[in-house]
């Protein structure tokens, strides 16, 4: 199998941080009062069971890249199911001991935005496109994911969404434009 040092590197670090990823979420899930979050973790824990296991049939079967599964699917929302605002916040400290819900569900979203970050990163560096390909969803998957657990947590007023006046949002939003004219076109000269 033809893999270049770049991607063999970054599918080490990969394997390795999902590797992880699935200890944790094992730890989390039985850990977890809420049955909801128990749920969302039992989720998340097949879907990086399922990506670690894809990513090694490959790396030891060449002809494993065929058989990739679909991404995570983003969870259907509308932006006004999103609470926007700061209600009364609490004060967070880091906390020794048995984690909460919480702490479980904001390790959950950490894991998954590390995880989105560094497999699009991981993906920028591999010739093979089959890896390329499954770095990439598996970055998007972790992304959907991340999102799913952002919803969790905005629900339940643990994530707040701070938000500026309309005004001050538009009138520094607004100062883009559109372009007048089309791209310029280089017609030989």
């Amino acid at each position: 199998m033809p893999y270049g040092a770049h991607e063999t590197m970054e599918v080490h670090e990969l394997l390795n941080e999902k590797m992880n990823m699935i200890n944790h979420f094992s730890f989390y899930v039985q850990q977890a009062q809420l049955p909801e979050l128990r749920d969302m973790i039992a989720r998340h824990l097949q879907a990086a069971v399922q990506s670690y296991d894809q990513l090694v049939a490959y790396t030891h079967d060449y002809s494993a890249g065929a058989n990739r599964q679909t991404p995570y699917g983003m969870p259907q929302v509308q932006p006004q199911q999103v609470q926007y605002g700061l209600h009364q916040p609490g004060p967070y400290a880091p906390m020794q001991g048995q984690f909460d819900d919480r702490q479980i569900a904001c390790s959950l979203l950490s894991c998954h935005k590390n995880s989105a970050k560094n497999h699009m990163a991981g993906s920028l560096e591999c010739a093979d496109p089959n890896v390329r390909q499954m770095l990439v969803g598996s970055a998007v998957d972790c992304s959907n994911q991340a999102y799913e657990v952002f919803l969790f947590l905005n629900r339940m007023g643990v994530y707040q969404v701070p938000t500026m006046q309309d005004h001050t949002a538009k009138t520094f939003l607004h100062s883009y434009q559109p372009m007048q004219q089309g791209v310029p076109m280089n017609n030989g000269h």
